[in-house]
């Protein structure tokens, strides 16, 4: 089981949103760079990266940051928020990213995704984040009004190499995880699962490591608000 503690940066500061909603957001004093080198320290491997700024704009807003990270602190960063185009995809991976994840433009040009997935041979995550079992596009502003199980099915063999489902409405709320819609995405899935959006309680890591076709858990505002201890939550880190 990979944990992935979460780093979500807006105007270069940590920050949490309450089911994407960027009017419902927690700030955090400590700065990204030093909120990866705290989870460095403590023992942690992988990294969840997103990028509000880029999810707003579609630019690569926070490029350096996400260098520096990576630079400096030798983890397994992946990477989401407003990645549209081959160029960007291209930044990520030079600043050393190990995955670039792609969400609305991939949902919305299937044709950009199976091109990704084979200029970046496992490069490619496929960020899935779904409200009332439809996929959401551009920052969970807009619905896609497709279906998560039916898009899935129709890029599974495009060559995705892990795959983040996010459900909406329990991202930020800290009501544990929809490991009942988690467990029929990882049942279709022909790459690997993160589950994501949710997570309480380190028991809600400990069911996830349980579950089929599922590859991590991504933990972020139980971490902030000290609902999970760090030292607890890297044992679970395998």
């Amino acid at each position: 089981m990979k944990i992935f503690p979460a780093i979500d940066i807006k105007d270069k500061k940590c920050v949490r949103l309450v089911k994407g909603d960027f009017k419902n957001k927690t700030e955090y004093e400590i700065s990204p760079f030093q909120q990866a080198r705290k989870y460095k320290d403590q023992g942690f491997k992988n990294l969840h990266i997103v990028d509000l700024d880029g999810a707003l704009t579609g630019e690569t807003v926070n490029l350096n940051i996400i260098k520096d990270i990576v630079d400096k602190f030798d983890l397994n960063v992946e990477i989401g928020g407003g990645i549209r185009n081959l160029e960007s995809v291209q930044k990520y991976v030079d600043v050393g990213a190990e995955k670039v994840i792609l969400g609305s433009a991939a949902i919305k040009s299937k044709n950009f995704l199976e091109e990704a997935c084979g200029k970046f041979p496992d490069k490619i995550a496929l960020g899935l984040d779904a409200k009332d079992g439809y996929l959401s596009v551009y920052g969970w502003k807009e619905s896609s009004n497709q279906l998560t199980l039916d898009y899935l099915k129709e890029v599974n063999d495009y060559g995705v190499s892990r795959l983040i489902y996010t459900d909406i409405n329990r991202d930020g709320t800290k009501q544990s995880p929809n490991f009942n819609e988690t467990i029929k995405v990882a049942q279709v899935s022909n790459c690997p699962v993160i589950i994501s959006g949710g997570v309480s309680s380190i028991d809600d890591v400990k069911k996830a490591r349980n579950l089929k076709n599922v590859e991590g858990i991504i933990v972020g505002k139980a971490i902030y608000d000290g609902d999970i201890k760090l030292d607890e939550l890297v044992k679970e880190d395998a």
